[in-house]
């Protein structure tokens, strides 16, 4: 198979920025171990780099019943058997208090002392102001950062990457965790899937064909004129070569983490391996599915519980593990849209609009729930079901990406959007 498909491609002239933008390279099994890490990267590594962490929850997430509005009377009204109780019912069975009017889901219970720590926001009411409904436009509209524009076939995470160009970038700059790249990320800028550092496979991923190519990959570089690519690639098969000597199982989180056992929690605790073996992460890509819940989606226990106890734990999990480093990383949650505001005959709910956004780190100005809460009585309802956006995501990423990555202009990561300056949440320190 891999004699094939070098031959296929053996006559094809390859540039460096052709091979990489066309969906990446996906390298299972690259190990944390910062000796053999450091010898991948192009660049020598740059101390106190910043990074970001894009966590998207696939599925369109409820975020009423995440950050509960505890304080509107509406929202017992419109979710009798799935509503949150109040935080006066007390225990482990009601939300946990966040400013008298907002609490978090009590499966989210680890992420509290994060928010009062000031390392944690929150953003209600946020999203798209495109109106569909439909998962697959919605999650594209998201990842390119133009909604309700089909037509965009790159990322505004990869834009974003490519506005602050570096002169000897590492491959490592921009990571995915999974075995595709996904649209957020694919562009000029070049990018790499990372599906699981335990294993090893490489995958050459060119315009939507997939095909393993172990043992025949190296001649591909070898057969392209353009020596930065011949560079890159030498730099890191040597890398490859020397993780099937090592064993990344020999990581151990610190500062007495503990990371839930979900896929979620891997993916984080992989992260914090690239981060730590500091050769060049600058932006990493996480999903995590599960959140379409329109049967028995539960409330203080359920389907949504049990997703909100591996988002927090691992979260909370990661944040520890960081320790110090955690100044320098910023992780921003995202969903396609919300959930009805009343639930449905089926004790879930239905597509929705407006949501709620994380942001979590050093640069982060925490302890508040951000954003203009729209209420919810039924004049106030966007199409009389659900709750209305007021803050657009891309405002809030506009902030991270000025004021935390670096980038100047941000025109050309969010075209088409010119947000009033007014407007911005002031949620990341300058």
């Amino acid at each position: 198979m891999a004699m094939e498909c070098c031959e296929g491609v053996r006559n094809l002239k390859f540039s460096r920025r052709y091979f990489l933008k066309q969906g990446g390279i996906a390298m299972v099994g690259l190990s944390a171990m910062p000796a053999f890490l450091q010898r991948a990267a192009a660049a020598t590594p740059i101390s106190g780099k910043k990074q970001l962490v894009v966590l998207f929850q696939r599925g369109a997430a409820d975020g009423l019943n995440i950050v509960v509005p505890f304080g509107e009377p509406n929202y017992y009204r419109m979710r009798p058997t799935i509503a949150i109780p109040q935080p006066s019912r007390g225990g482990a069975e009601a939300a946990v208090d966040l400013d008298g009017f907002f609490g978090l889901h009590p499966s989210l219970a680890p992420l509290e002392p994060l928010f009062h720590k000031n390392q944690l926001a929150i953003v209600h009411a946020a999203g798209s102001p495109d109106p569909t409904r439909s998962h697959f436009d919605a999650q594209d509209f998201m990842e390119s950062g133009t909604p309700g524009v089909k037509a965009t076939e790159d990322g505004w995470l990869n834009r974003a990457v490519e506005s602050v160009p570096e002169e000897h970038a590492s491959p490592f700059r921009a990571v995915a965790m999974g075995p595709n790249l996904p649209l957020t990320l694919r562009g000029e800028a070049p990018a790499i899937a990372l599906p699981d550092v335990n294993q090893f496979k490489v995958m050459a991923q060119n315009a939507g064909m997939s095909q393993v190519v172990e043992g025949g990959f190296e001649a591909m570089y070898a057969q392209t004129v353009d020596q930065a690519l011949r560079g890159t690639g030498a730099e890191t098969f040597e890398a490859i070569d020397m993780l099937r000597k090592a064993d990344p199982s020999k990581y151990q989180p610190e500062n007495g983490a503990e990371y839930p056992k979900s896929r979620l929690a891997k993916n984080l605790e992989q992260i914090g391996q690239l981060i730590k073996a500091n050769i060049g992460v600058e932006v990493l890509f996480v999903d995590c599915g599960g959140w379409d819940n329109h049967v028995n989606e539960g409330g203080v226990q359920g389907q949504l519980s049990n997703l909100l106890r591996d988002l927090g734990e691992g979260l909370a999990a990661f944040h520890q593990d960081m320790g110090d480093r955690m100044e320098n990383i910023v992780v921003v949650t995202m969903s396609e849209f919300g959930r009805t505001a009343r639930e449905n005959g089926n004790r879930g709910t239905d597509h929705g609009h407006a949501n709620c956004m994380f942001v979590m780190g050093g640069d982060v100005k925490g302890g508040k729930v951000y954003g203009k809460w729209p209420g919810l009585e039924d004049h106030q309802l966007n199409e009389n079901r659900d709750l209305v956006l007021t803050t657009d995501f891309r405002s809030v990423l506009s902030e991270i990406l000025s004021q935390h990555i670096g980038v100047s202009d941000l025109k050309p990561v969010f075209p088409g959007f010119n947000p009033d300056p007014r407007s911005l949440l002031g949620l990341i320190r300058g």
